[in-house]
């Protein structure tokens, strides 16, 4: 309430961010009083319905979300903001968008958990369109015209009503995150047989909070092992159970323990039974402190790539290390016919020698039944996300090196991104290449 009062007073004059979650039932007028100045305004978690027609004035608006709201429709007034490049409404009520409810210029869509039964055609004519966030809705079909989204990098749709998986989306030059899962073409795979231990709740001691995701929570504990009477610290995974941006925890759930053992996965010691709360989880092993994360999410202005505290640098020894780790861990993924989805440094954890773990099947999807001609396609299209990372980490190789030192990866890098995607090579072949280079 303190934001809505500074706005009405005329106190936020020369704002360019706005964040105001108030319980609002009505557009507040007074965010026209920052037409001049405002880039950013975040209305998320209200009670609005719609837009009025004067938001048009908000000529300098680059992004907006009004992500858990009411909206029953993308309101048509967004096209007339020429500057918007993020738009967010994760979490309403949307059935119907428009033809023209967007301008171009948008490059991050987020229309997660709605009830959007089709696209319009006019999405081919998004040609700056990044990242598409699709998951939890009601979608039957993709438009054909689509295929004219050249600078598509990322789509999520997961949890719809697909009946196939267009055959354009693998002749996209840059795609190169993909999650399909939960969806009528995608059935259900029985997993590989093996051994997954069951781990009673109450065997399990719970400490600090790790991380959270929109999947789920993670936590520190302590296993007490009736059987072996032995302690081991380990890490929980409680999924929540509600759709995320990237599709369905039971999805999440089913590829990682098909995934099975690689030494550069986080390793899976077992399933949670017996919740009080009947919730889900996994048991990992504990990661020991050394290791950290990658790098970071991308950030708004970066949308589809990673990001990297300004002192990051790697060492030729440290990159050909780490390409070599995770070319192996997605050949074994491939192998299994399962795409990780979200392959990017912020779900990698490496020490200094280079060692790495590939976490985080959120947007894990099993290969399409029945379809073993979209099978190297989908393996191609994750090469670019491998690709990708590569770029990333030889863009900041230790200054001492030059660039001499990676010519070989360099150009291995420059195939893995190619714009065809047939003219990619394997996962397979990539790591004999990671292998031959002098380190």
């Amino acid at each position: 309430m303190e934001t809505l009062n500074l706005l009405q007073t005329g106190q936020l004059k020369g704002a360019k961010r706005l964040n105001l979650a108030a319980g609002l039932t009505d557009f507040p007028r007074e965010v026209f009083d920052l037409a001049d100045s405002l880039e950013i305004l975040d209305l998320s978690n209200n009670h609005l319905q719609s837009l009025p027609d004067e938001f048009e004035c908000l000529q300098n608006l680059k992004i907006v979300f009004l992500s858990n709201n009411e909206f029953e429709e993308l309101p048509v007034v967004l096209s007339r903001c020429p500057q918007l490049s993020m738009v967010g409404f994760k979490s309403n009520r949307i059935k119907t968008i428009a033809a023209d409810a967007l301008p171009p210029s948008v490059r991050w869509l987020i229309l997660t958990d709605n009830q959007i039964a089709q696209l319009p055609a006019s999405f081919g004519q998004l040609s700056q369109l990044q990242k598409l966030m699709l998951a939890g809705n009601q979608l039957r079909s993709l438009p054909d015209a689509m295929a004219a989204c050249h600078n598509l990098e990322l789509i999520r749709i997961s949890a719809n009503q697909l009946t196939n998986l267009p055959e354009w989306l693998f002749t996209l030059p840059r795609l190169s995150w993909l999650a399909y899962s939960g969806n009528p073409f995608c059935c259900e795979r029985p997993l590989k047989p093996r051994s997954l231990t069951e781990i009673d709740w109450n065997n399990l001691e719970l400490h600090e909070t790790l991380g959270e995701g929109a999947s789920g929570v993670i936590s520190k504990a302590t296993w007490h092992n009736r059987q072996t009477r032995s302690k081991l610290q380990v890490a929980v995974k409680l999924f929540k159970g509600k759709v995320t941006s990237d599709g369905l925890p039971i999805d999440e759930m089913q590829t990682c323990i098909a995934a099975g053992f690689h030494p550069n996965l986080v390793k899976l010691l077992g399933q949670v039974t017996n919740h009080p709360e009947s919730k889900a989880g996994l048991i990992f092993a504990f990661i020991p402190a050394n290791y950290k994360n990658l790098g970071n999410p991308p950030s708004l202005e970066t949308c589809t790539r990673d990001t990297y505290p300004s002192e990051t640098s790697f060492t030729p020894a440290v990159v050909f290390q780490i390409a070599q780790g995770i070319a192996s861990v997605a050949a074994h993924l491939h192998a299994g016919q399962i795409m990780h989805g979200d392959l990017y440094a912020h779900n990698i954890l490496w020490n200094e020698l280079g060692d790495c773990l590939l976490g985080d099947f959120g947007a894990a999807s099993f290969y399409l039944p029945n379809a073993p001609h979209l099978h190297r396609s989908l393996e191609a299209l994750e090469v670019r996300a491998f690709g990708c990372l590569l770029e990333d980490l030889l863009e900041r190789l230790d200054k001492t090196h030059t660039d001499a030192d990676c010519d070989r990866l360099r150009s291995l890098q420059q195939d893995c991104i190619h714009s065809v995607p047939s003219s990619r090579p394997t996962f397979t072949q990539i790591l004999d290449e990671v292998r031959s280079l002098p380190t």
